[in-house]
Parts: structure tokens; sequence; C-alpha cells
């Protein structure tokens, strides 16, 4: 198994001839305006461009996760970060299978879009060759989740490689714990940026959540959602000095964009 890291949450899950891409942010550097004003430097989103071999990762998608997208189904409410207009269309144009959380399928076939998987929390259903879990996500502390796109991780499972958790945009709660727990994916993906809006609390999980989730999970972590978008509070460095400040470094991934992780295929009885 191969996992490329392209942009905050957008990378691809690459399993012999199946390719599944996470969260499509594909817009250039500055498309979309800020989300912060006032908590963080006003600058537009996405703050990078995507990395140069995004292209060459792009081809090889055959089927694609949206975690959460649509908030009261206002589109000028979407979750641009995690589908955008340049998201949007690669998939309509390749017309690309997509597994999301239920109460977003209709929004995105409204769009066109190719929804093949209405998925339900806690649900095993077949996508992409192999089995995927919905996990409900709280994308948020206190009252500003309920404002916020709630969708849902997804824990994938393909036949023979490790099974892999996307968190998705959450904060630690019971459903996460249980996933972990329970589910004891190999590779668990957190979105790690300690994101703010001007008002409210975090929408991603904190330095202490971070910490647990990454104690709690049984193997390989990776985290992402950093330093693309200006509403995110942590970079790289900063995660990597907490991490090994609690001796985690030998469990934690933190690939820059553009970067190709590879895994061992599982080994079956």
């Amino acid at each position: 198994m191969k996992i490329h890291q392209l942009r905050n949450a957008t990378l691809v899950i690459e399993s012999g001839n199946h390719a599944i891409l996470i969260d499509p942010m594909l817009s250039a550097k500055s498309a979309q305006p800020p989300f912060s004003l006032f908590r963080a430097k006003p600058r537009r989103n996405p703050t990078v461009e995507l990395p140069n071999n995004a292209n060459d990762i792009l081809s090889k998608v055959t089927h694609a996760i949206i975690t959460h997208s649509q908030t009261f189904g206002i589109q000028a409410l979407q979750h641009t970060d995690h589908l955008d207009q340049d998201g949007e269309t690669f998939l309509k144009n390749r017309n690309i299978p997509i597994a999301t959380p239920a109460k977003d399928a209709d929004y995105l076939r409204r769009k066109g879009l190719d929804v093949v998987c209405d998925a339900t929390p806690w649900q095993r259903t077949e996508f992409a060759g192999g089995f995927i879990t919905a996990i409900p996500a709280q994308h948020g502390h206190g009252w500003i989740h309920k404002v916020m796109a709630n969708g849902a991780g997804f824990v994938i499972a393909l036949s023979n490689e490790p099974s892999v958790y996307v968190s998705g945009d959450t904060v630690l709660t019971d459903d996460v714990r249980r996933a972990l727990d329970e589910l004891k994916p190999d590779i668990a993906i957190v979105a790690a940026g300690n994101a703010k809006m001007d008002v409210g609390n975090p929408l991603l999980m904190g330095a202490d959540e971070l910490i647990e989730f990454i104690q709690r999970s049984p193997g390989q972590v990776i985290a992402n959602h950093m330093e693309a978008l200006n509403h995110c509070h942590i970079d790289r460095t900063q995660l990597s000095a907490l991490i090994t400040q609690y001796g985690l470094g030998d469990k934690v991934l933190i690939p820059a964009d553009g970067e190709t992780l590879t895994f061992a295929e599982r080994i079956t009885a």
C-alpha cells in the first residue's frame, strides 16, 4: 500500500488497481478567501500550491471518499478545504465513484457527483474492492460543531493491506476512541492542524487530545491537515516537538506535501 500526501487533508490511498482520493481540495494557491480574519493572519487559502507530483498521483485515482461537505445544504457553507470547485470538477469529469456520509449524499448528487455509497455510521460497506466503515465525527468543541459540517471518519479495509482509519475533521470523542479500540486500525490518519475560526472553540483535536489519540492507536499514526490553511494553528515543526516530548516520535509520521509513504502488505494466515 502507498499513501500519497497531497496537501492539507487531501491524500490518495493506493492499493493494486485501486486508488482512493480523500477530500479533494485541488484549487490553486490563494483561490479561496481566508477562513480566519482575526485569530490568524488573514491569508487567502490554500496558503500553498499543490506539490509538483500531484497530477501524476491524481491520474491513478479510481474512487473517492468525502468525509464532509455541507452544512444545512447551503453552497456558501460548503467546506471547501475538503471539497472545492476544482475537486468537484475532477470528480465529475472522471466520473469517480464516491463514498460519503449519508447526510451529504443527496447534496453531492445534486452537484452531479457519482455517489455510490451513502455511508451509515458503524455499518461495514463494500467499496473499492474492500470495505469501509463510517465513524461519526464531531467537527469542533462546544456549540460551534452544531453549525459546522459534521461528517465521518472512515476505516478502510482493502484485501491483504493494512487497515486505515482516516479520522476526518473531528475532536476526540467516544466514537473515535471506539474506532481505535474496537476496529484496531493498523494505520490512523489524524487531522492535526488545531483549526480555529474567529469565534468558538477549536474545530480539531488540541494537543492533549492528539497525544491520547496517538497513545490509543494500535499502530502507526500519520498526521496531516497542516500548513495549508490560514486558520490552522499548529505546523509540522511544532507537532514534531510535541510528540517528541511524549516519547512518541517513532509512532508518528508527518509527511510533507507530495511525499509517498509505503506500507507492507498484511500477511494473512
